[in-house]
C-alpha cells in the first residue's frame, strides 16, 4: 500500500506540473500567436485590395484604414514641416552614364549640321559674353546665348538649387538630365530612324531599371529638352519622317517634359521659356534692367523682325512686312536678304526697345524666340495665333493675356486689316498698364546664371520646377485619395490649362485654331528670322 500511494503521488506531481508548464507557455505564447493572426489578416487584406491601387504603385506594409502603402508618403510629409525650408521642394537628381550629357557636351561640333555649337555651350550654356559698345544692353550678365541651349543651362541650374538630396524617398520630384535636345538635334539629317532613337530608347531602358522609376512608373519623373515639341514626335518609322519618337515611347508619355514648344493636343510635354541674351547673377540686375525698360522713348509705334515664308501659303509674314515698309510708324529690321541683322542681338534688342509693339506671328513652328527677346525689352507682343504664347507657357504667364499683349487673328491679317489702325485704338493709359505688366514679367522669362543664385527674384527654372513639384505632388494626393479623371480628353490639351477652378471644358473661341495639327516641314532651326 505504501508504495502504491507513493507511486500515485509522484503521478498527480507530474500532472500538476504538465497542467503548469501548459498553462505559462499558453500565457506567455498567445500574444505572438494573436499578432501573427493580425499579421495574416493584414497581409490577407492588402492582397485582396491590391487590385485597388494602381498598378505603378507598390503596396507596402498598408495599413488597413491608413495609407502607410505609398512610399512617397515620406515626400509629402515634408511639407508639412515647417521647419524644413525645403519642405516639400526637394528634387532628387538621376546620375545618369555620361553617354547621356556630358559626352554630348564633348561632342559639341557634331549637335548641330549648320554651325558650331561648341561656343553656344560655355559659360555654363550661356555662351560668350556679348560687347556692348552701343549701350543697348546692361555691362553685366548679357551673353550669345543660343535658343536651343536650355538642356545644359536647366542642368547647370539644377546644380545650383538649393533643395537637392540624395534620398530618393524624401524627393517631390525627380529630374533626368538627359540632354534630349541635344541628342535629337545630331540626328535630324541624313539619319535613319534607329540611329535617331537609340538614345531614348536606351534611356528609358535605364531608368525602368531604377527603384526610383518603379515607385510610380516615372510619373514623379521630369527632363528638359530645349528644342520644339515635333523634334520628338516622329509619327512613322521612314526615314525621310521628321525627329526621333522620343515623346511617342510609353515611358516617356509617364514623364513630364519641358520644351521650348509644346504640343496642344498631347499632355506630356510643357512649354518653357526660350532662353534670351539675359542672364543676371543677382536680383539687383533684373531691377536695373526693368526700370531702364520702364524710362525708355519708344519711337516706333510697331517692328517686326523676321524674313518671309515663300514657300507657306498660310504664313501671314509677307502681309506683316508690307504694312511695316507702307507706315511711318512701323519698323522693319528684314532678314530675308541679310540674315546676319537678324543675328545680331544688338540689332534686334535696340529696335525692339525702340517699339511700343512688337509683331509675334508664328516661326518655323508655332513659336519663336523673338517673343521672349521682345518682352526683355519692354515691347508689348502682338500675336496672331493663340499656340504662339497663350496655350504654351501657361506656368509663367497670366491667364488674361490681354493684360500683356495684342490679339490679332491671322485671317483678320489675311482680309488686309490695318494693324496700325488697330493698335492705334488701345487708350494710352491701357498701354502703359500693358507696358508695365510686360516688364514685370521679365524676371519669370529669363534664366539666372546658372553660376550664382538669386536671392528674392523667380525665375523662369524657378517657376518651371515648382510647376512641376505641384504637379507630382498632386498626382500623389491623388492616388491615395483614390481620386481618377476619367473625362480627361487629351486631343484638347491646350484648354485645360486655360481653365480656371471648377471649370469644365466646353466651346472655346480658339477651337479654329487648334482644329488640324500645323504641318511641320523640318525647318526648326532659326533664330528670330
Amino acid at each position: 500500500m505504501e508504495m502504491g500511494s507513493h507511486v500515485f503521488q509522484q503521478s498527480r506531481i507530474c500532472v500538476f506540473g504538465l497542467l503548469f508548464a501548459l498553462f505559462w507557455f499558453c500565457l506567455l505564447y498567445s500574444p505572438l500567436w494573436v499578432f501573427e493572426g493580425r499579421t495574416f489578416w493584414r497581409n490577407s487584406l492588402q492582397i485582396r485590395n491590391q487590385s485597388q491601387i494602381p498598378e505603378s504603385i507598390p503596396v507596402v506594409n498598408q495599413e488597413p484604414d491608413n495609407h502607410e502603402g505609398f512610399p512617397f508618403l515620406k515626400a509629402l510629409r515634408t511639407v508639412d514641416n515647417e521647419s524644413d525650408p525645403c519642405g516639400g521642394r526637394y528634387v532628387y537628381v538621376h546620375d545618369l552614364p555620361s553617354r547621356f550629357n556630358d559626352d554630348m557636351v564633348k561632342e559639341c561640333g557634331s549637335i548641330n549640321k549648320w554651325f558650331d555649337m561648341c561656343k553656344s555651350i560655355t559659360n555654363s550654356g550661356l555662351g560668350p559674353p556679348l560687347e556692348n559698345p552701343e549701350g543697348v544692353f546692361s555691362d553685366k550678365g548679357w551673353y550669345a546665348t543660343n535658343q536651343f541651349t536650355v538642356d545644359v543651362i536647366f542642368h547647370n541650374r539644377m546644380k545650383q538649387y538649393e533643395c537637392l538630396t540624395n534620398d530618393s524617398s524624401m524627393a517631390a520630384a525627380i529630374f533626368v538630365p538627359f540632354y534630349a535636345g541635344f541628342d535629337a538635334a545630331r540626328y535630324l539629317w541624313g539619319y535613319n530612324t534607329s540611329t535617331r532613337d537609340a538614345a531614348s530608347l536606351d534611356l528609358v531602358d535605364w531608368l525602368q531599371k531604377r527603384d526610383e522609376w518603379k515607385i510610380m512608373n516615372g510619373k514623379d519623373h521630369f527632363l528638359v529638352g530645349g528644342r520644339i515639341t515635333w523634334d520628338f514626335r516622329r509619327i512613322s518609322d521612314e526615314d525621310t519622317d521628321w525627329g526621333n519618337k522620343f515623346l511617342f515611347l510609353p515611358a516617356s508619355k509617364n514623364m513630364s517634359v519641358l520644351l521650348i514648344e509644346s504640343s496642344p493636343w498631347n499632355s506630356n510635354d510643357f512649354a518653357i521659356p526660350y532662353p534670351t541674351y539675359f542672364h543676371p547673377s543677382k536680383d539687383s540686375d533684373v531691377f536695373t534692367w526693368q526700370n531702364r525698360m520702364t524710362k525708355l522713348h519708344r519711337k516706333w509705334l510697331f517692328c517686326f523682325a523676321g524674313a518671309p515664308r515663300l514657300g507657306n501659303p498660310k504664313s501671314i509674314r509677307t502681309l506683316l512686312i508690307n504694312q511695316c515698309k507702307n507706315s511711318n510708324s512701323g519698323k522693319l529690321l528684314e532678314c530675308g536678304n541679310d540674315e546676319s541683322k537678324c543675328h545680331s542681338p544688338s540689332n534686334i534688342m535696340n529696335m525692339f526697345q525702340r517699339s511700343v509693339f512688337c509683331l509675334q506671328p508664328q516661326g518655323d513652328s508655332y513659336t519663336r524666340r523673338s517673343a521672349f527677346d521682345s518682352i526683355l525689352a519692354g515691347c508689348i507682343p502682338v500675336f496672331f495665333h493663340p499656340a504662339s504664347f497663350y496655350t504654351q507657357y501657361t506656368w509663367h504667364l497670366p491667364k488674361n493675356y490681354t493684360k500683356y499683349s495684342v490679339f490679332i487673328p491671322e485671317d483678320d491679317v489675311c482680309r488686309n486689316i490695318s494693324i496700325e489702325h488697330r493698335l492705334r485704338q488701345i487708350d494710352p493709359e491701357t498701354v502703359k498698364l500693358m507696358r508695365k505688366e510686360v516688364i514685370n514679367l521679365i524676371p519669370k522669362l529669363i534664366y539666372a546664371d546658372p553660376r550664382s543664385r538669386l536671392e528674392t527674384v523667380k525665375d523662369a527654372f524657378d517657376l518651371s520646377v515648382q510647376a512641376v513639384i505641384n504637379k507630382v505632388t498632386k498626382l500623389r494626393r491623388d492616388l491615395i485619395s483614390g481620386r481618377k479623371i476619367d473625362d480627361f480628353i487629351e486631343e484638347l490639351t491646350w484648354k485645360y490649362s486655360l481653365l480656371d477652378e471648377g471649370e469644365t471644358v466646353g466651346v472655346h473661341e480658339w477651337d479654329p485654331f487648334f482644329s488640324k495639327p500645323k504641318s511641320n516641314n523640318g525647318n526648326t532651326d532659326s533664330d528670330n528670322s
